[in-house]
């Protein structure tokens, strides 16, 4: 047992790795190529991988669902989310990005009372309050981030949370993979509606082209990472590792981009992850 919660330690922290190695790629590739091109190309990656190592062992069951609007509904959330995150990377640093996305937990907290009829604590008020408070201090008056990449990643985060509901709302009848496969299909099938208004005739490079293609396999390799690391530990020991990805995402604006963020940014950064934590940390007390 305890060699099994190890794991999950050792996955999680590896999946967050790959998430703020893909952001890092995206990022840099969006400033030759259209976001909307890197969106298709990556969930289309995605699809074709599963398609060619899921689908055969699973059949009919990676596709067949009971509830397929909501698995659309959610998949729909999951390209959205994805398509402003990337455009705010475009004009904002990674790390800052990052952090504003992670206010998902707290707006999750609040959402979960009118959609999941869940009771919303003083301390999910509280938490949201601070974590806003961490928000104004990373986009500050007279600070350097780009206004319209703020609301980019502000509605990143409030789409994310919509997904994240979606998924707890599934997660008793739906089984991961076809989950996983869904957000394939949907970001495939919806990117691919729109190819025609950013396609252009610009052909990368080799180089481009490799890290392109690697977005797909960033995100199925790391969502498959972070599915076995919640399935080998509790989702409650393991969930305050999750900001450790805000870590990784800075030291590689650091590496990729030379930019380290001030003082109060990173204040502004502790302080979304602590509230964050703190509603972690309750629930757990509170199923104690």
């Amino acid at each position: 047992m305890i060699i099994k919660n190890l794991s999950g330690f050792l996955l999680l922290p590896l999946a967050l790795f790959i998430f703020a190695v893909s952001d890092a790629t995206a990022k840099y590739m969006s400033a030759y190529f259209a976001v909307p091109l890197l969106v298709w190309v990556r969930y289309l990656t995605q699809l074709v991988f599963m398609l060619a190592t899921v689908a055969p062992g699973m059949g009919r069951e990676i596709v067949v669902t009971s509830r397929p609007w909501v698995m659309i509904l959610r998949g729909g959330m999951q390209v959205a989310s994805t398509m402003l995150g990337l455009m705010a990377f475009r004009t904002l640093p990674l790390a800052e990005t990052t952090a504003l996305v992670f206010l998902t937990p707290l707006l999750v907290a609040l959402l979960a009372g009118p959609m999941l009829g869940e009771k919303i604590h003083l301390r999910s008020w509280l938490a949201t309050v601070a974590g806003f408070a961490g928000v104004l201090l990373i986009v500050r008056p007279g600070g350097d981030m780009d206004g319209v990449g703020v609301v980019y990643a502000l509605g990143a985060a409030l789409c994310y949370s919509l997904y994240q509901i979606l998924t707890r709302k599934l997660a008793a009848s739906e089984p991961p993979m076809r989950q996983l496969f869904y957000l394939a299909l949907v970001g495939s099938v919806v990117m691919s509606l729109f190819l025609p208004l950013f396609w252009t005739n610009t052909v990368p490079t080799l180089k481009q082209a490799v890290l392109i293609l690697s977005l797909g396999l960033y995100g199925g390799a790391g969502h498959f990472l972070l599915i076995r690391a919640f399935h080998e530990s509790p989702a409650s020991r393991l969930a305050p590792l999750l900001y450790t990805q805000i870590v990784w995402a800075m030291l590689l604006g650091w590496m990729v981009f030379g930019h380290f963020p001030d003082h109060l940014s990173i204040l502004g950064m502790l302080i979304i992850g602590a509230a964050g934590l703190s509603l972690v940390l309750g629930n757990r007390t509170a199923r104690a």
